[in-house]
C-alpha cells in the first residue's frame, strides 16, 4: 500500500483538494440539566423539548436529566457548530431556569437512587429502551452512567472514495478480505481508520481531555485505585491526568475486557460482535432477568444490546426500522465512523469548538489514509497500556509510551504526527497558511506546553489558582446559561424547533396507539437469535 506521503501527493491537485473537502460530519453532546441550587433535575423531559422517543435532534441518553443534542449531517463547519449551538439555546430558552452542566463528570449529586432513568413511553421500542438503562444501573451503577461525552461522527466524500478505489484497487490487504468491490473496498478502508485510530488513541485524552479533576461527591464510598490530591473544598486530582472520564472511575466495562473483538475486517467485527451478545455473564446473571414479575435488565449476557459495547470508536451505518447495528453493516457496509473518546470541552459552550473539529478532520483523515496493517493481541495490549498512561499522567514530563514494542516519548511522537497532518493541512487549505493550518498550529502548542492542553488549563484553574472544582464549574454553567439564554433565534427557527417538538410527541402517540404484541412476546421476539 502507498505510504501516507504518497497518497497525499496523488491527491495534491483541485479534484483531489475537492474530494477530500467533501467531510460529512454530526456531532452529538451529552450535558446534565441542573437546577439553579445545582443539584441535577429531577423531573421530566421537558415537554417543550418533544419527546425523547422520536425527535431527531434533541433526546436523553441514560437519564431524563442527560440531555442529548444531535445535529444533522453537515459538510460545513461553521454550519455544523451554529446548528448545535441553535439547538442548546433553543433547550436552554425552555428548560425553565435550569442550566445545562458544562463538563463531563457530574458534582453535587445526592442519593443516587435519586438519578432518574430515562423514559421513553409506553410502546415496546420505548419501554425496551428505558429497560437497558434499568440494566445498566444494575450492572454499573448509576453515576457511571450520567458521565456525559461528546460524539464525533465522520466520513468521507462519494468522490474521495471513486479517487481512492481506482487509485489502490490492487491493495492486496483490502482485497484479501472481501470481493474486490467498491463497498467492501469502503468497509475495509474504515477498518483500516479504525485500526488506526486506536493506534493513536491517546492522542484525544492528550489534547482533547478535560476531566483531570472532580468533586469528591462522585466518588462518594468507592474504593478507587488513585492517589488523589485534594484542594478547594473538596476537589480531587492527579497532578498530570488528562481524563478521569476515561480512566478506571468513568465508562469502562471490566466485563467486557475478554471478548477480544477484532477490527481487522468487517466479517471478523461482526463475528466478534455476535459472539459476544451471545455470551453468557455469570456476574450479571446473579442480577436476574425477571425478579418477582419485573425486569431488571433485557438478559443476561455481557452485552444487552450492540450499543452497551463501549468502544472509543464505532463502524456506523443508519439503520432502517427495526433493524439492529449489527444487521445494517452485514446489508451495506460501513457508511460512517463514530469516534467516542471526546470529554465535553468546558471552554465552549456547546462542549466541541471548531479547531477542535478541523484536527479531528486531519487526523482521522491521517487514519484512512495511512497503511492500516492487521492488529495483534501483542498490539491490544500496547494500545490498552499507552492509553491508560496517557490518561492518568498524560501531562508529565518525559512519559515514554510504546511503539510497535518499542519505548518512545510522547513529545516526540505526537511532534512526527503534527509533522504529517501539516501537509495534510496545507493541502486542505490550498497551500496558504489557512484555517486547518491554524487549527493545527493551535494544539501543535499543546505538544511542547502540556499546560496549553484543556486538562492542563483545567488544572491551572482549579490547582494553581485554588479555586474549587464545583465552583469553577458552576461559574461556567451559569455564563453560558446567560449566553444561551440571549442568544437571538429568528421566529422561523424558534417555529421550526416548536413544531418539530410537537411532531415528535404526536409521533410517539401514534406509535404508542398502534397495537403491538405484549412486553414479554416483543422482547423474546427480538432476542430471538441472541438468547437461547
Amino acid at each position: 500500500m502507498k505510504s501516507f506521503n504518497e497518497v497525499i501527493e496523488q491527491l495534491n491537485n483541485e479534484t483531489g483538494r475537492d474530494a477530500l473537502l467533501g467531510m460529512q460530519r454530526g456531532i452529538e453532546r451529552e450535558a446534565l440539566r441542573i437546577n439553579e441550587n445545582g443539584q441535577l433535575a429531577q423531573d421530566p423531559h421537558p415537554s417543550a423539548l418533544g419527546s425523547a422517543l422520536t425527535h431527531s435532534r434533541i433526546t436523553t441518553d441514560y437519564s431524563e436529566a442527560l440531555l442529548e443534542f444531535i445535529t444533522p449531517v453537515n459538510n460545513h463547519i461553521e454550519t455544523l457548530l451554529e446548528g448545535l449551538t441553535q439547538t442548546h439555546a433553543y433547550s436552554v430558552q425552555n428548560m425553565y431556569g435550569q442550566r445545562l452542566w458544562p463538563v463531563s463528570m457530574p458534582c453535587y449529586v445526592g442519593d443516587v437512587k435519586d438519578i432518574p432513568i430515562a423514559q421513553y413511553g409506553t410502546s415496546n421500542t420505548g419501554k425496551m429502551k428505558t429497560l437497558y438503562r434499568e440494566g445498566l444501573t444494575h450492572r454499573y451503577g448509576a453515576l457511571m452512567q450520567i458521565i456525559a461525552g461528546v460524539h464525533f461522527n465522520f466520513s468521507v466524500s462519494d468522490e474521495l472514495w471513486q479517487l481512492l478505489y481506482d487509485k489502490q484497487l490492487n491493495n492486496s490487504d483490502i482485497i484479501a478480505n472481501g470481493d474486490g468491490s467498491k463497498q467492501n473496498f469502503i468497509s475495509e478502508s474504515y477498518f483500516g481508520l479504525i485500526r488506526n485510530y486506536r493506534r493513536l488513541v491517546w492522542v484525544m485524552p492528550y489534547l482533547f481531555g478535560s476531566s483531570p479533576a472532580l468533586c469528591s461527591s462522585f466518588i462518594k464510598d468507592q474504593l478507587v485505585g488513585f492517589d488523589f490530591k485534594k484542594t478547594g473544598h473538596g476537589t480531587l486530582y492527579l497532578p498530570y491526568a488528562t481524563s478521569l472520564r476515561m480512566s478506571d472511575l468513568g465508562y469502562t466495562n471490566k466485563e467486557q475486557e475478554s471478548l477480544n473483538i477484532s477490527y481487522n475486517s468487517l466479517p471478523q467485527y461482526l463475528d466478534g460482535v455476535g459472539a459476544a451478545i451471545r455470551m453468557p455473564s455469570d456476574n450479571f446473571a446473579q442480577i436476574g432477568v425477571k425478579v418477582d414479575g419485573q425486569y431488571r435488565q433485557l438478559n443476561s449476557n455481557v452485552l444487552q444490546i450492540e450499543n452497551e459495547f463501549y468502544s472509543p470508536i464505532r463502524a456506523k451505518r443508519v439503520t432502517k426500522s427495526g433493524e439492529k447495528p449489527s444487521e445494517a453493516l452485514a446489508r451495506a457496509g460501513v457508511e460512517y465512523i463514530e469516534v467516542r473518546a471526546l470529554d465535553v470541552n468546558p471552554f465552549s459552550p456547546i462542549g466541541i469548538d471548531a479547531s477542535q473539529v478541523r484536527f479531528l478532520d486531519l487526523f482521522l483523515l491521517h487514519c484512512l489514509l495511512t497503511p492500516s496493517k492487521a492488529g495483534t493481541e501483542t498490539e491490544e495490549a500496547e494500545i490498552a497500556a499507552n492509553l491508560q498512561a496517557v490518561i492518568v499522567q498524560g501531562r508529565k514530563p518525559g512519559l515514554r509510551l510504546t511503539r510497535d514494542g518499542q519505548s518512545v516519548g510522547l513529545q516526540s511522537w505526537l511532534t512526527e504526527l503534527c509533522s504529517q497532518l501539516a501537509s495534510l493541512a496545507r493541502l486542505l487549505d490550498d497551500g496558504v497558511d489557512g484555517v486547518y493550518s491554524q487549527a493545527l498550529k493551535h494544539w501543535q502548542a499543546a505538544v511542547d506546553d502540556p499546560s496549553l492542553t484543556l486538562s492542563g488549563r483545567i488544572h491551572d484553574e482549579v490547582v494553581v489558582k485554588g479555586r474549587d472544582h464545583g465552583d469553577w464549574v458552576q461559574g461556567l454553567m451559569t455564563q453560558y446559561h446567560q449566553q444561551l439564554s440571549s442568544y437571538a433565534l429568528s421566529d422561523e427557527m424558534r417555529d421550526n424547533y416548536q413544531h418539530e417538538a410537537q411532531d415528535s410527541l404526536e409521533q410517539q402517540q401514534s406509535i404508542e396507539s398502534q397495537p403491538q404484541p405484549s412486553f414479554d412476546d416483543f422482547l423474546n421476539d427480538y432476542f430471538k437469535d441472541v438468547v437461547s
